[in-house]
């Protein structure tokens, strides 16, 4: 289970780093630069069909590594994203993309477009509430859980101790 920090709201509004990058900026393709330009018009096209691709956001160099796909479903390779997180249709030349992840302990949605012909376009990062929610309740059924093993396992070596205390087994002869 990915990790979240305790508050992700108060730390997405805080950090200068999710500041940046929440406000509109440029984006770059960066996969296959020592490839021809046609050849990477070609092969974001193909990437973003199979729901995925790789961006930079220019002005601060952040490189990210996108899935096209709902928060709890991992990418399949015979699966293609929903028209909600690759929308090619949208805009003419366009493609419109949507990506959850959780980045530095934060659950975001990375949203933006990208021009087919000159492979760069603008996007940002926006917190993503209801996924940062469920990943809460994620984690305290997970903690619960533990808190419940952790208890068992207590119990469970007392009740060995006891059966090998020589004072509790004259007891029962």
């Amino acid at each position: 289970m990915p990790r979240v920090v305790p508050d992700q709201r108060s730390k997405f509004e805080n950090e200068e780093f999710f500041r940046k990058l929440s406000r509109e900026c440029e984006i770059k393709y960066t996969g296959f630069r020592d490839r021809p330009h046609e050849e990477r018009q070609a092969r974001f096209q193909n990437a973003c069909r199979d729901g995925r691709s790789e961006i930079a956001f220019v002005a601060t160099g952040t490189n990210l590594s996108l899935q096209f796909f709902p928060a709890n479903l991992h990418g399949d390779q015979r699966q293609v994203p929903a028209r909600e997180y690759v929308d090619f249709e949208r805009d003419t030349g366009k493609v419109y993309l949507k990506a959850p992840m959780i980045l530095n302990g934060v659950c975001v949605m990375w949203r933006g477009w990208i021009d087919l012909q000159r492979l760069d376009g603008m996007g940002y990062l926006e917190y993503d509430e209801e996924r940062a929610q469920e990943d809460a309740l994620a984690q305290a059924a997970f903690e619960e859980a533990r808190r419940r093993t952790r208890d068992f396992e207590d119990r469970d070596r007392s009740h060995r101790e006891d059966l090998e205390d020589p004072v509790v087994s004259k007891i029962w002869d």
